[in-house]
C-alpha cells in the first residue's frame, strides 16, 4: 500500500464543513483483498486496537465495523477506521470519514476529519502502514508507534491558555483561526482582527513585556508606584551574591533575572554554601541573578485581566506523602501515574521532575529519592508552586481581599499589562498586604498561563478565557466586517469588482481578491490569480480592511476549501460548462455541488444570492443558508414571482430598468442604459453581472443611492474593469480585449459585438488546454458563425497539452463549419496574432481578442496608436509640405 498524496483543508470544504484531510492511497497488490480472506488480520487489528470494536461504520450501531472486518470490506476502509481511532487514542474526538475509489484497479481517496493538523497527518501515515504490515503478516511496533504520536500530538497541540481562548471563541461564533504551528491565533477579521499567544495579545507593547521579563526592572516600577515588594538587587558573581544575601540578612531568595515558570528559584536559603549552590542554579536560566529576602507565606497568583481581578490561585509545592513502604523515587512515580499529570502543558498538572533542584530541596530534608518517608511524612519537591515543575493550585478567587485585587490591578497597569499574573506571597490572601511584613508582590508575568484557574486541583474551575475575549470583544464591539464571497462560471471577476467599487463610495478601505490580484484599497498587494483561499486569508487578516469582497474560484474550492468561515453574502452569478474532465468533474450537476459551498457557508442572519434564470438554482436552493434574495432577467420568472409572494426579495428587470422588491414592496433603482458596463443595455452578462451585484450590496444594507451611484461610476475601463469588454479606438478601426475562455463566455461577447455594426469582426481567438475537447470545438463552431476573419493562437501555459493540439483542434471546428480557409490563420504567439489584426486591419473592423495574458497586449495596443497617431501626424506635415 502506498500513500501518493496527501492535504489537509482546514476551513470548509466540498468533503466536509469540518477540518479534514484527503489522502490518495493505492491498495497496490490487495486492491481485490477483503479482510475476510486474509487470514487472522481482523483479530490482530481489533486485539491491538480494541477501540474499533466500537466504531459504528455505515451500519449506524456500535460494533458495526467489527461486522464489517468479518464480511470482508477493503483495506482503505479499514484504514480509513484505524486513523479515526489512532487520533481518538490522542485524545481527539473525530468520527467523519468516507472513502471511496478513484481509478480502477486499486485508487482510492479516503477523507477523514481531524482537529490537531499534524497528528492527523501523521496518524493517516502511521494507519496505512500498520495495515499494510498486518495485512502482510509483518511485525509492528505498536508502542513506538504510539509514543512517537503522542510526542507529535504534544509538540503540535496549542498549549492550554491559548486552546481555552480558541475554544471560547469558536463557542461564541468568533471566527478562530490558528497561525503557524505554534500558539499563535487569529480572531475575527479585518480591521477587528486580534492576535492572541498563549494569554499574550497583540495590544502589548514591546517595551511592558521587555519590563515584565526584566524582574529588577519590574521591581522598581512597582516600587515607584507604592506597592510592596521584597527587598534585593542583582548580583553578577557567585561572590556577589554572598554579599547581597548578607547584607540583606537571611533567608533570602534567589532567582534568574530574567527566567519564568519558576525555573532556577531557590527559597528559604540560610547560609553561604547555599547561595553559591542557588547562584550556579539561576545562572543557568538568566545572565545575572536577584538576591531578595524571603517573604514568609503561601504563594498566590492573582490573574488581572483588562483592569480587573479574573482569578486567584494559591499554588501549592509538589510533594508527595510517605508510607514507610515506599521510597521518595517511587511514591513520585506513583504520583506521575495520575492521568491528569501530562509531560508538558498538556494536561492539567505536570509531571514532578527529581531533577536537580528537586533533589537539593530533598537534601535540605535529610533525603534523597530512594529515602522511604514515614508514614505520613510530607516530602516537598520543590520550593515553589509553578504547575511547570509539577506544582498544584487551589482556586481562592472568592477571598481575595479588596485591598489586595486593588494592588495586584495597579501592578498590572504600572507595567502597562492588559493580561498579567501577579504573583504575591502572603499568609493570608484575605487580610490586606499593606506593609512587607504582611506580604509583597514578588513578580508580574506578561504572559501568565490559564492552567491553574481553568483546571485548578481544588476549588471551582474559573472560565477566564472568557474575561480575555470580553476585553477583546467588549458588548457591542463586533469581531469581523462585512465579507462578502463571489463565485459563478462567468462574470464573478467582474461581479466582485463592481461590489467592491460601490462599497469603496461609503469611504471604507475594501479588501478584495479576484482573477486580477490581491487589492487592499487602491492598491494591488499581490498580482495574477488570486481566487482562492490563501488569498482570502491574505485580505481577512489585514488590520487596514473594513469589509471584503472574495472572488471565490472552483480550484481554490477544489483543492483547499474555503479561506473563512461564514459569509455575510454568498453569491453564485451563474453555472456553465466549463472545467468539466477536471479534478473529479465530470457533470455541470459536479461542477453546481462545488459552487454551492460558497452559499453553505453564509451566516445564519446572512444572505445567499441566487440567479433564477440559472437552471442549477434549485439545487442550490436545498443547500443554500442564510436568507435567499434571487436576481432575474426578468420580473416574470417563476421562482421571482413566488420568492416576491412570500415576502422574500428579488432584483429583476422590467421596463428597461432594475427594480428591488422586498416584503412586497418595489423601488425603482436605475435605467439600464445609465449602467456604463452595459454599454446602453446591450451587454446581457454584464446586466446579469449588475443584478448580482445590487443584490449582493443590498444584503450589506447599503443605501440605495450608494447602489445607485456605484452602479453610474464603474466604467468598462482598463482602471476599474481591465480586461472585461474594454475598447479601444484605434482611428479606423477598433481593438475589444475581453477574457471570455469558455463557450458561455464567447456567447456574451459575440451578443454583444454584432451588436456594434462593425463593418467586419475580426476574431482573435484560444481555449485554455486543460478544457475538454468537446468544449474547445464547441467554441470554434460559435467563432465560425460570427467572425469573418479569425486568427486562432495558443496559451502560453498548455496546461498538459502538446504546442498546437488546441489550435489544430479549433481549426478543424472552424473549418468544418464552412469557413473559407483563406479567413482562417493559425498564429500561435496571441501578441503576434494581435499585431498581425491589427496591420490588416480594414476601416470600420472591430478586432475582439480573447486574451491570455491582458496587461502585454494592452501595451502593444498604446504602441500600436501611438505609431498610428505619428504616421498620420507626418502624412499631414508631408501634405502640408507638398501643398506649400
Amino acid at each position: 500500500m502506498q500513500i501518493y498524496s496527501i492535504q489537509s483543508f482546514s476551513g470548509k470544504n466540498i468533503y466536509s464543513h469540518r477540518p479534514v484531510i484527503k489522502m490518495v492511497i493505492d491498495l497496490g497488490d490487495f486492491h481485490d483483498v477483503t479482510t475476510n480472506n486474509l487470514g487472522n488480520f481482523n483479530d490482530k487489528i481489533l486485539e491491538l486496537f480494541p477501540g474499533l470494536r466500537k466504531h459504528y461504520c455505515s451500519l449506524g450501531y456500535e460494533g458495526g465495523f467489527a461486522e464489517r472486518l468479518k464480511e470482508g470490506t477493503y483495506l482503505g476502509h479499514v484504514s480509513e477506521h484505524l486513523i479515526l481511532e489512532l487520533q481518538s487514542m490522542m485524545g481527539y474526538e473525530v468520527f467523519y470519514g468516507k472513502t471511496r475509489m478513484l481509478k480502477e484497479p486499486g485508487l482510492y481517496y479516503m477523507v477523514y476529519e481531524f482537529v490537531n493538523e499534524r497528528c492527523g497527518m501523521e496518524c493517516g501515515r502511521a494507519g496505512v502502514d500498520i495495515v499494510s504490515r498486518l495485512a502482510s503478516n509483518k511485525e509492528v511496533d505498536i508502542g513506538k508507534i504510539l509514543a512517537d504520536l503522542r510526542k507529535i500530538t504534544v509538540e503540535s497541540e496549542l498549549g492550554p491558555s491559548t486552546k481555552a481562548i480558541y475554544d471560547e471563541a469558536k463557542k461564541r461564533g468568533i471566527p478562530v483561526s490558528r497561525i503557524g504551528n505554534g500558539s499563535l491565533i487569529q480572531l475575527g477579521y479585518g480591521k477587528y482582527s486580534r492576535l492572541v499567544e498563549a494569554s499574550l495579545t497583540d495590544a502589548l507593547s514591546c517595551i511592558s513585556v521587555d519590563i515584565a521579563g526584566n524582574k529588577h526592572l519590574t521591581k522598581q516600577k512597582l516600587m515607584e508606584n507604592n506597592i510592596p515588594v521584597p527587598y534585593g538587587d542583582v548580583a553578577y558573581t557567585e561572590e556577589g551574591a554572598v554579599q547581597l544575601a548578607k547584607s540583606i540578612g537571611f533567608p533570602v531568595v534567589l532567582k534568574p533575572f530574567d527566567a519564568n515558570q519558576g525555573k532556577g528559584v531557590t527559597v528559604n536559603i540560610w547560609d553561604d554554601s547555599q547561595v553559591k549552590t542557588a547562584y550556579h542554579e539561576a545562572l543557568k536560566y538568566g545572565r545575572a541573578v536577584i538576591v531578595e529576602n524571603y517573604i514568609k507565606g503561601k504563594d498566590f497568583r492573582v490573574l488581572v485581566v483588562g483592569g480587573k481581578v479574573s482569578a486567584v490561585a494559591e499554588r501549592r509545592p509538589p510533594s508527595v506523602t510517605g508510607d514507610g513502604v515506599h521510597t521518595v523515587k517511587e511514591l513520585v512515580d506513583s504520583e506521575n501515574s495520575n492521568p491528569l499529570r501530562g509531560d508538558d502543558h498538556e494536561k492539567p498538572l505536570t509531571k514532578i521532575k527529581l531533577d536537580i533542584p528537586a533533589k537539593q530541596v530533598l537534601s535540605r530534608q535529610g533525603l534523597d529519592e530512594n529515602s522511604i518517608p514515614a508514614p505520613g511524612e510530607i516530602v516537598r519537591l520543590r520550593d515553589n508552586g509553578n504547575l511547570s515543575t509539577g506544582g498544584t493550585a487551589r482556586d481562592c478567587t472568592d477571598e481575595i481581599h479588596p485591598y489586595n485585587s486593588m494592588l495586584a490591578v495597579k501592578a498590572a497597569k504600572s507595567l502597562g499589562l492588559d493580561v498579567a499574573g501577579v504573583d504575591i506571597v502572603a499568609e493570608d490572601i484575605s487580610k490586606p498586604i499593606n506593609t512587607v511584613s504582611q506580604g509583597a508582590v514578588i513578580e508580574v508575568n506578561a504572559a501568565p498561563g490559564l492552567r491553574m484557574h481553568l483546571c485548578p486541583s481544588e476549588g471551582n474551575s474559573r472560565n477566564v478565557a472568557a474575561d480575555i475575549v470580553d476585553m477583546l470583544y467588549p458588548a457591542g464591539k463586533p469581531c469581523s466586517i462585512p465579507v462578502v464571497s463571489v463565485t459563478g462560471t462567468n462574470g464573478k471577476t467582474t461581479t466582485t469588482r463592481l461590489i467592491r467599487h460601490t462599497l469603496a463610495l461609503t469611504g471604507k478601505k475594501i479588501g478584495m481578491t479576484s482573477t486580477s490580484g490581491v487589492y487592499i484599497g487602491n492598491e494591488c498587494i499581490l498580482k495574477g490569480d488570486n481566487t482562492g483561499p490563501f488569498s482570502a486569508r491574505m485580505v481577512l487578516s489585514n488590520r487596514e480592511v473594513e469589509a471584503a469582497v472574495l472572488e471565490t474560484a472552483r480550484g481554490g474550492i477544489i483543492k483547499r476549501g474555503l479561506g473563512y468561515d461564514l459569509a455575510d453574502v454568498g453569491v453564485i452569478v451563474n453555472i456553465s460548462d466549463d472545467h468539466i474532465g477536471l479534478d473529479g468533474i465530470d457533470t455541470l450537476e459536479d461542477l453546481a455541488f462545488v459552487k454551492s459551498l460558497v452559499v453553505e457557508a453564509v451566516k445564519p442572519e446572512g444572505y445567499s444570492v441566487l440567479n433564477a434564470d440559472d437552471l442549477m438554482t434549485n439545487r442550490f436552493l436545498e443547500r443554500a443558508a442564510g436568507r435567499i434574495i434571487f436576481f432575474s432577467s426578468q420580473k416574470s420568472n417563476s421562482l421571482v414571482i413566488n420568492h416576491i409572494k412570500n415576502g422574500g426579495t428579488a432584483v429583476y428587470v422590467k421596463n428597461q430598468s432594475i427594480y428591488i422588491c422586498s416584503n412586497k414592496k418595489e423601488k425603482h433603482l436605475i435605467k439600464v442604459h445609465e449602467i456604463p458596463i452595459t454599454f446602453d443595455g446591450m451587454v446581457d452578462c454584464n446586466v446579469e453581472n449588475s443584478l448580482a451585484a445590487v443584490s449582493a450590496l443590498y444584503a450589506l444594507n447599503l443605501p440605495l443611492e450608494i447602489i445607485r451611484m456605484g452602479l453610474k461610476t464603474f466604467k468598462p475601463d482598463v482602471l476599474l474593469n481591465p480586461g472585461r469588454f474594454n475598447i479601444f479606438d484605434m482611428g479606423c478601426f477598433k481593438v475589444m480585449l475581453d477574457y471570455g475562455h469558455n463557450a458561455a463566455g464567447y456567447n456574451a461577447v459575440l451578443n454583444f459585438v454584432r451588436k456594434m455594426n462593425a463593418t467586419r469582426l475580426v476574431g482573435i481567438i484560444g481555449v485554455p488546454g486543460d478544457r475538454i475537447n468537446r468544449n474547445i470545438r464547441e467554441v470554434g463552431k460559435i467563432c465560425s458563425k460570427a467572425f469573418s476573419k479569425i486568427y486562432i493562437k495558443e496559451d502560453n501555459d498548455l496546461r498538459g497539452r502538446q504546442p498546437g493540439e488546441v489550435a489544430h483542434i479549433l481549426y478543424e471546428s472552424v473549418m468544418e463549419e464552412g469557413m473559407e480557409k483563406e479567413n482562417v490563420e493559425i498564429i500561435y504567439s496571441e501578441l503576434k496574432a494581435l499585431e498581425t489584426a491589427m496591420l490588416d486591419a480594414q476601416p470600420g473592423d472591430l478586432i475582439v481578442m480573447l486574451y491570455e495574458e491582458f496587461e502585454p497586449a494592452v501595451e502593444m495596443i498604446g504602441r500600436f496608436r501611438q505609431e498610428l497617431e505619428q504616421n498620420t501626424v507626418q502624412a499631414a506635415i508631408a501634405i502640408e509640405n507638398t501643398v506649400g
